[in-house]
């Protein structure tokens, strides 16, 4: 039986909005199983708690927002790294204190929300997980954007992704998936989000792009990329639209146990949020180094890949589909965990 996850003490960090711009302090709390993802909006009095759930889903405009069953227009912005990195370490159940309408952004990818989770620690619970099958072919077409969730054994993520500008074409635009290979963590956790120099005058107007930078985006001009560090990736636009969506539809509540997605964007829109694909319930191939003892599934991995944290060493597990393995991130130095 697969349990569920939690943390196993409270863990907080500070940052800015993307958007907003705003100083944001985030604190993640265990939670008790069968809770699910809740926010709470602790800058407001009485607080105010947004379960994680597709309907609270309200807007997908440049961000996916959750907004408050009782008030919509109590809202939490810019959640699809954070919720991402939860699917993609297999947490279930989770209080996220928030003191601002939006999460911070971080480095803009979704490495930082890891760290977090592993610094404080995976604790499984006495209780089965549960998740989403997908059982028959589900699209959503949106002018000439598209998703596509199809019944398969196992999860393939294929995505597609096309901008039409000269430092995006020169990388890999199609990424495909299979996550009983493939380690969130080493392979999509730290693919940063992206935007252009001659959108932000029109963001910043509109209130968006407030607090964009180099440090938490990949910046384009109308020809190259303008950050000196270059690419994380070498399809690390793709990989970030991947990213996004394993994030978005982690918003249904539970991960998907099997599905074949086959999304394609077009140029700077947005998906709806229905339409992205999620991650499975399962390993994944991810174990916080707290937790390094056991894969998701109780499988013990050799004592070298236990000891070894400076390589990502994976060993198949020969109880069920998962990987189980001691991944490494380089860490951005600019969050900071308490």
């Amino acid at each position: 039986m697969l349990r569920q996850r939690t943390i196993r003490q409270r863990v907080s960090t500070t940052g800015v909005g993307l958007h907003s711009g705003q100083r944001v302090e985030l604190t993640l709390r265990p939670a008790a199983a069968g809770t699910g993802i809740v926010f709470r909006r602790t800058d407001l009095d009485p607080a105010v708690d947004i379960p994680v759930r597709a309907v609270q889903v309200t807007d997908t405009r440049m961000a996916s927002t959750l907004s408050a069953p009782e008030d919509a227009s109590v809202r939490v912005a810019t959640v699809e790294h954070l919720m991402s990195a939860l699917a993609g370490l297999g947490i279930d159940n989770l209080y996220i204190d928030v003191t601002a309408p939006e999460i911070p952004i971080l480095d803009g990818s979704a490495a930082s929300f890891v760290f977090l989770v592993q610094s404080a620690g995976i604790a499984e619970q006495a209780a089965a997980k549960r998740f989403i099958r997908v059982k028959r072919l589900v699209e959503v077409r949106e002018g000439d954007k598209w998703a596509r969730l199809e019944p398969h054994e196992g999860f393939l993520l294929d995505f597609s992704i096309d901008f039409g500008h000269p430092a995006i074409d020169a990388t890999g635009q199609h990424v495909r998936v299979d996550f009983a290979e493939t380690s969130f963590v080493r392979d999509i956790a730290r693919a940063r989000t992206f935007g252009f120099v001659q959108d932000v005058e029109m963001l910043r107007a509109a209130g968006l792009a407030q607090g964009g930078s180099f440090e938490n985006a990949i910046v384009m001009d109308e020809y190259r990329i303008l950050n000196g560090d270059g690419l994380r990736y070498d399809d690390e636009f793709a990989r970030h639209k991947v990213l996004d969506a394993i994030g978005d539809l982690y918003c249904v509540g539970h991960p998907h146990a099997g599905g074949l997605p086959r999304p394609q964007v077009r140029p700077r829109a947005q998906q709806p949020a229905a339409a992205q694909p999620a991650l499975p319930g399962r390993c994944l191939g991810v174990r916080p180094f707290r937790a390094a003892a056991r894969g998701a599934c109780g499988f013990r991995p050799g004592l070298a890949s236990r000891l070894r944290a400076t390589r990502h060493l994976r060993r198949r597990c020969s109880r069920c589909v998962c990987w189980s393995s001691s991944p490494l991130l380089r860490w951005p130095s600019a969050s900071r965990a308490t």
